[in-house]
């Protein structure tokens, strides 16, 4: 086991919330309305994929959209958000996280942030932990979002790991469908059996390196 590759939001802080919180903002500025059940089909993938499935969901063509407009509106959630997150805190880690990144970092193992979220560094830095990370992939950068392997590929590359030596954590299910197209180990925080992880745990505080290592070694 070479590397843990994290994602962000259900993995190391929660800031579904603000995400949540932002794009109702956005709809109610578009006549749509979107609830919690809704914001469940955002999470794992990207803003601009996010934008339009809320578009679709209220009913308006993507067609009737100019790209700069689509762009101006996901900065414009953006930007919301942000302001949202200012008050993200290293108490807003989720259960254990802190001391698995220490216990990874003491071992060796490389750590990285494989996140649809452009303001992954941002959030570290506020949660403290953006000491602990070899490399974070930069999501504006790649072609395609999750369920697509690239964004996990990616990060193995720039850390210099083998994919079939790497550990992806993930709590979507574009994530985990991301993190075996990739060919490397999925770990689950809270996803159900069908979705086909090689290790589900039903919180983070049953995230140890050694539990991971002894599922791992056993695949």
């Amino acid at each position: 086991m070479q590397a843990v590759l994290f994602d962000l939001d259900g993995v190391i802080t929660d800031t579904a919330k603000y995400h949540y919180q932002a794009w109702k903002n956005l709809g109610e500025t578009l006549g749509i309305t979107i609830d919690e059940q809704f914001n469940e089909q955002l999470k794992g993938i990207s803003r601009m994929d996010s934008l339009i499935r809320i578009l679709e969901y209220g009913g308006q063509s993507i067609d009737q959209w100019t790209q700069d407009q689509l762009d101006a509106l996901a900065e414009k959630k953006n930007n919301d958000y942000r302001q949202l997150i200012q008050k993200i805190t290293p108490e807003e880690l989720l259960p254990g996280i802190h001391e698995l990144l220490m216990d990874l970092q003491v071992k060796g193992i490389k750590i990285a942030l494989a996140s649809a979220s452009k303001n992954g560094p941002f959030i570290l830095k506020r949660l403290k932990i953006d000491a602990f990370f070899d490399t974070v992939v930069d999501p504006s950068k790649l072609k395609k979002g999750k369920p697509d392997p690239e964004i996990f590929l990616t990060a193995a590359a720039q850390l210099g790991a083998d994919p079939k030596a790497c550990v992806g954590i993930e709590d979507s299910v574009a994530g985990i469908e991301s993190i075996c197209a990739a060919g490397m180990f999925a770990v689950g925080v809270g996803v159900p059996e069908q979705v086909g992880a090689n290790f589900r745990v039903a919180s983070t505080t049953e995230l140890t390196v050694e539990a991971i290592r002894t599922h791992f070694n056993a695949k």
